[in-house]
């Protein structure tokens, strides 16, 4: 009885809702710890600057390292070319990263709740707790990315993986909802059971969808091996028709990476957008409170910040649409025109324009989250070509990514350090003191007479509009000498099918 109904579930989700539910899970807990880590050490455990800064720099570190380590560790085996004998297919290695997820997606979930509770002095729990959590997320994010580039090859059913995990990406955004109604800096148990609860919810969906997917690959596996044992059997006592290659060192593997002109130009511009993305995260409930907070009501700024978080997956469906028809290449670059004209208008228009200032707010955050949502499919692509250019055993897709995070990752950090520093020396705002500081370029006038507001709103202003200007120039020039689309982009795809054929997994049922 219990297996008929688990075969039934099994029949009822395809692989492309089964593969998108995995977002469901992770950002339910990943939209909340980036909305309140900060303030939750900041005004609840009151960390001190000097411990702020030093874990934020150690995060730096480990946040960069953890995800070329792990891909290096994972995807190691697949860097020697096709000739060294038997070649690995492509139903086993998403079977290697399903037994990932089923083992990391539970831990990465426990390791959200260690923020949530005061169990050691704020600095040093401030500092594990970023790299226990990072080094759990980046396992389940490493996998899951790697299973876009090794599930599909074709553009059309790696649109469809995508569009499914933004479908599901948009469902986790309610937690942001949520969660507002829950946080109080004050009383911190209504918001811990909130957090107990969304965890339980991540543990219970990752076991089930991970066996699910994995029972489901482990069928298409079985027949290719006991194919693999005949030939093998039927090989016996003849000498090998080549001789077996030396593996790729990390040496070579670099040395590779550094030639991949496509793959350094997109790390260039995907450095800026992961800065940007999380300036954004960082400072948006900062914006609210001192752009908006005097002219909007508590509920509407709920609303508005839980549509910043849910729109851009919405966006990203019609983005995806969009990517069918012109490429995801142009789409891109469309997006990094409209954030810089946004920006310019609001500029000219200024921060007394309260409604036009609410909507800036949230597309600007709506726009950059959705670029963010595409990129996945670039760095896939750029696994096909890693692929057919250096002539792969298997495609190193989690390696691949772990690279691009190893160089763009920085981004993450530098995002409330540059940020913090900008406020600070701009208007003498200290998020640590709350007091003025001194040595700032604005001078700050009498707190006490009601006129020290303005600069430090002034401040906000020039820092939301002027970091996405910043960010679009810089974007475009490293974008427009990306030449992975159009017809080389339809070459690259046609070879590495070519290269694998019978070893790709039937994407039919995606």
């Amino acid at each position: 009885m219990g297996r008929s109904v688990w075969g039934f579930w099994q029949g009822v989700f395809s692989t492309a809702v089964l593969y998108g539910s995995l977002a469901l899970f992770t950002s339910i807990l990943h939209n909340v710890f980036l909305l309140y880590y900060v303030e939750t050490f900041v005004s609840v455990y009151k960390i001190d600057k000097v411990s702020f800064w030093v874990g934020e720099t150690v995060f730096l570190i480990w946040n960069s390292l953890n995800d070329p380590l792990f891909g290096w560790l994972s995807d190691r085996s697949f860097l020697s070319s096709p000739q060294t004998g038997s070649q690995i297919t492509s139903p086993e290695v998403v079977l290697k990263r399903l037994r990932a997820l089923a083992t990391n997606g539970p831990l990465f979930a426990l390791s959200f709740l260690a923020f949530w509770v005061a169990w050691a002095r704020p600095g040093l729990q401030f500092l594990l707790c970023l790299c226990l959590y990072d080094g759990f997320l980046t396992m389940v994010d490493l996998h899951h990315s790697a299973l876009l580039a090794d599930l599909a090859v074709s553009a059309a059913d790696r649109t469809r993986l995508n569009f499914h995990c933004s479908v599901f990406s948009a469902l986790g955004s309610f937690s942001v909802f949520l969660s507002y109604s829950f946080w109080d800096k004050e009383d911190f148990y209504f918001f811990r059971l909130f957090c107990v609860t969304l965890a339980a919810f991540s543990i219970l969906g990752f076991f089930l969808v991970s066996r699910m997917l994995l029972h489901r690959f482990q069928k298409e596996v079985r027949p290719r091996q006991d194919e693999a044992l005949a030939l093998k059997e039927l090989s016996v006592g003849h000498a090998p028709l080549t001789q077996p290659e030396k593996p790729v060192t990390i040496g070579q593997y670099l040395k590779q990476l550094s030639t991949h002109r496509n793959f350094m130009w997109f790390v260039s511009m995907n450095l800026v957008q992961v800065f940007h993305c999380h300036f954004n995260n960082n400072f948006f409930p900062l914006f609210l409170e001192h752009l908006l907070s005097d002219n909007i009501s508590a509920s509407t700024g709920s609303i508005l910040l839980g549509i910043s978080y849910i729109a851009p997956h919405l966006n990203n469906l019609y983005f995806l649409t969009l990517c069918q028809r012109y490429g995801v290449y142009q789409v891109i670059r469309w997006l990094f025109l409209l954030k810089l004209g946004l920006s310019v208008v609001m500029v000219l228009a200024g921060a007394d324009h309260i409604y036009l200032l609410c909507i800036f707010i949230a597309s600007n955050r709506v726009f950059t989250e959705g670029t963010c949502k595409l990129l996945k499919l670039v760095i896939s692509d750029l696994v096909d070509e890693d692929f057919v250019v250096n002539r792969r055993q298997q495609a190193a897709s989690a390696l691949v990514f772990g690279m691009v995070a190893l160089l763009t990752k920085p981004g993450q950090t530098f995002a409330p350090l540059i940020g913090t520093w900008l406020l600070c020396v701009y208007t003498g705002y200290d998020i640590f003191e709350r007091e003025p500081v001194k040595d700032s370029l604005v001078s700050v006038p009498d707190i006490a007479s009601g006129s020290g507001t303005p600069p430090l709103r002034l401040g906000c202003f020039y820092m939301l509009v002027f970091v996405p200007i910043t960010c679009a120039l810089l974007q475009l020039a490293a974008w427009s000498r990306f030449t992975l689309h159009g017809r080389k982009l339809q070459g690259i795809k046609t070879m590495r099918q070519g290269a694998q054929h019978g070893h790709l997994i039937d994407v039919k049922a995606i």
